[in-house]
């Protein structure tokens, strides 16, 4: 069963600006006026490209044989007994086979989360006489104490590492991480590259 995780907001936004861009690029075409037009392209072009690079390709992905981090310019794919360590910091980074670190760009955590997760860990039910919250079930309870205190990325780090517990005890052999190049990410950059060349080069 493959889960992937990636960060909402930032696809979302992504293919909000795809779409924003789309639209764009049609009115340019239809109102085409020489170098101004080429220049806007262009501009759309490499904001584009950055936006496909940063925002929308970036997905860590759990498969039934390997860890996939899919980075903006190269995918990796870790076999779950070759995962040695997991810490999460900012990032979440992997270390597999021989010292090898694998850092995955989704998801995230933010300073500002960490705060927030700092604070509901912290957070102590009010005792008193009058109830202001209504009573969590057994099961809702045992949910927040779980949670309390960790980001997002801190339980996707945790599921990583059971994973590759889990693998090592069923007898699963280490293997070499596969490592391949981002074409689909390299072609948009060079798409990009050619549009300001010929926006430079236009009359």
């Amino acid at each position: 069963m493959k889960q992937s995780y990636r960060s909402r907001f930032a696809f979302v936004l992504g293919w909000v600006w795809v779409a924003f861009t789309a639209l764009n690029v049609f009115d340019l075409i239809v109102r085409y006026n020489g170098k101004p037009a080429l220049v806007a392209l262009a501009v759309l072009a490499v904001l584009t490209a950055l936006v496909y690079v940063v925002a929308l390709r970036p997905v860590t992905r759990f498969t039934e044989d390997a860890l996939v981090g899919r980075n903006p310019l190269r995918t990796t794919a870790v076999p779950w007994a070759s995962v040695e360590e997991v810490t999460v910091s900012h990032s979440i980074n992997v270390r597999h086979g021989a010292g090898e670190l694998l850092r995955l760009w989704t998801p995230v955590s933010s300073a500002r989360e960490r705060a927030r997760a700092r604070r509901r860990g912290a957070a102590q039910p009010q005792r008193g006489r009058f109830r202001t919250e209504p009573t969590l079930t057994k099961g809702e309870q045992n949910a927040a104490d779980a949670l309390a205190g960790r980001t997002h990325a801190d339980w996707v780090g945790e599921q990583i590492t059971e994973r590759a517990e889990t693998a090592r005890h069923r007898g699963k052999e280490p293997g070499p991480a596969r490592v391949s190049w981002a074409y689909d990410s390299f072609a948009a950059i060079v798409l990009a590259v050619v549009m300001v060349v010929v926006a430079v080069a236009a009359r």
